[in-house]
């Protein structure tokens, strides 16, 4: 057998700036997990991650495509690296419009798609060779994160088997393609042990989590463990941080993680993508459980676990959606009480089938549609808050100043809910868990102070 001699360091090698990349991460959570791949892996080769456009040797835009208006922010993000840089390799969901984006930009260096990891490393190497040595250039086991260090997303599949009519995620990401449990078990360890107190469940279907490998075991200290989302979520629960479950679609096994919320093993939040209420516009959406009775799921669930949050996004002007429909779903609101919603005017997304509907609403009830929709809300939330006046609770802070502490209770996820502000709070520190006490309330945020242990 060959064996290639390893090369003495030398002082010039050393003395040898290393590469730098200027990294730029669009989209969702998904996305952002994506990006921590990318990044560790060009951080074990000796690359320095600059945020500077103009003084990096090459300019990674990692970009979403999910609909025409994160495409354009995709491409003004790319035309800004090119401004300021000129070297310049785009990768992610919008890469598989890669013609689009090499005629608005033929200086371009490459083009990948999302996945791709190693083209996408391999184009890097083309346009700037790494400076690598083992010895000199360490990556911690959990990889290089882009969150805080007290929180991180936990992503447990690609892809989704849905075809929903508004949607082109299964054309940008595959069909659904589940990791072994042991393997998320083992990153999710990793997390914990360097410090991390929140672990946020992603993937585009994540109650259907483990349906294309047969919900096939993998071993997890020493025990069969199932590709299952209970099995996993029971698993995770047991690693004393708080556990978050994003993008669950309301199927009949979801109603088993709801004992495991009430135990305090998962968070009691759960996040479901309803997009509308109407039984007509959501048989138009194909969306995959809307048979479902879903107002007497939501009040079950609260039997069993009575602080349960429930966060979701609606979509409002969709094609064919009568007046009649819009109603119904302001109604659907009122009796579900939901804590969290979010709310987004329908787009015509290219390649979607939503496109050949009939019906399609002007852009002046769409914009009406949703300002009602964001006041009826606004209204529910601010009632659900101000309940919550002298409770006590515990908060996970995220930030302190000199002023004040900004945290976070079990009923909201980072960026994209409320937050508990504790004015003239500063002996705290991000990742700590408080318990406090709320004082007052507004449509989306919560005010308290801390409650100190008797002495």
């Amino acid at each position: 057998m060959n064996k290639t001699a390893r090369k003495p360091v030398t002082r010039a090698a050393k003395s040898k700036a290393a590469p730098k990349v200027s990294f730029v991460s669009l989209g969702c959570p998904k996305a952002l997990v994506d990006s921590e791949r990318i990044i560790s892996k060009l951080r074990a080769e000796g690359y320095e991650i600059s945020g500077d456009h103009a003084g990096a040797d090459v300019v990674v835009v990692n970009t979403c495509g999910f609909l025409d208006s994160a495409k354009k922010e995709s491409l003004d993000a790319i035309g800004e690296a090119m401004a300021e840089n000129g070297k310049v390799i785009v990768t992610g969901c919008f890469g598989v419009e890669s013609d689009r984006i090499m005629q608005a930009y033929p200086g371009v260096l490459a083009v990948t798609g999302p996945h791709q990891y190693e083209q996408l490393v391999g184009e890097v190497h083309k346009a700037v060779p790494p400076l690598h040595d083992p010895h000199l250039d360490l990556v911690p086991p959990q990889g290089i994160k882009l969150t805080p260090r007290h929180y991180a997303y936990l992503k447990i599949s690609e892809g989704c088997n849905n075809r929903c009519s508004f949607c082109i995620i299964p054309s940008l990401r595959g069909d659904l393609a589940s990791r072994p449990a042991g393997s998320v078990m083992a990153e999710a360890e990793r997390l914990v042990k360097a410090g991390v107190k929140e672990l946020l469940v992603i993937s585009q279907d994540t109650s259907a989590y483990g349906l294309d490998i047969k919900y096939a075991e993998s071993a997890w200290k020493g025990q069969p463990l199932k590709a299952k989302f209970v099995d996993l979520s029971r698993a995770l629960g047991e690693l004393g941080v708080w556990v978050r479950l994003h993008y669950v679609y309301p199927y009949p096994h979801v109603d088993d993680v709801i004992p495991l919320m009430a135990e305090g093993k998962v968070l009691p939040y759960l996040d479901i993508p309803f997009q509308h209420a109407s039984p007509t516009v959501l048989k138009a959406m194909r969306r995959p459980a809307h048979q479902e009775k879903t107002l007497e799921r939501i009040l079950g669930w609260r039997k069993v676990c009575p602080d349960l949050a429930i966060r979701s996004t609606f979509i409002v002007g969709f094609p064919g959606e009568t007046e009649t429909d819009f109603k119904f779903m302001l109604d659907w609101l009122q009796e579900a009480k939901l804590t969290r919603v979010g709310c987004f005017r329908y787009e015509n997304v290219e390649g979607a089938k939503s496109r050949d509907l009939p019906g399609h609403v002007p852009d002046e009830v769409k914009e009406d549609r949703w300002h009602r929709f964001m006041q009826t809300q606004q209204k529910i939330s601010a009632s659900l808050l101000e309940a919550k006046i002298g409770r006590e609770i515990e908060v996970m802070i995220d930030s302190v100043d000199d002023e004040r502490a900004i945290g976070r209770s079990f009923a909201d996820a980072p960026e994209i809910d409320g937050t508990v502000i504790l004015d003239d709070e500063t002996e705290v520190s991000p990742g700590d868990i408080v318990r406090v006490q709320v004082t007052d309330a507004t449509e989306y945020d919560l005010y308290a102070e801390r409650v100190l242990p008797q002495t």
